[in-house]
């Protein structure tokens, strides 16, 4: 696990979480998003 960007229940909306990446390498990582009802985990490409 490389962050934590948000762990607490929200009510539904839209949002926007900023993500500091200064500390990590060029590369891919993975991000999940998930509800109580629904899990998705996708690519993400870094590039510094």
């Amino acid at each position: 696990e490389v962050a934590t960007l948000v762990n607490e229940k929200n009510p539904a909306s839209s949002y926007e979480v900023e993500f500091n990446a200064s500390g990590l390498s060029s590369g891919i990582y993975y991000y999940q998003l998930a509800t109580e009802n629904f899990i998705e985990t996708k690519k993400m490409m870094l590039i510094k």
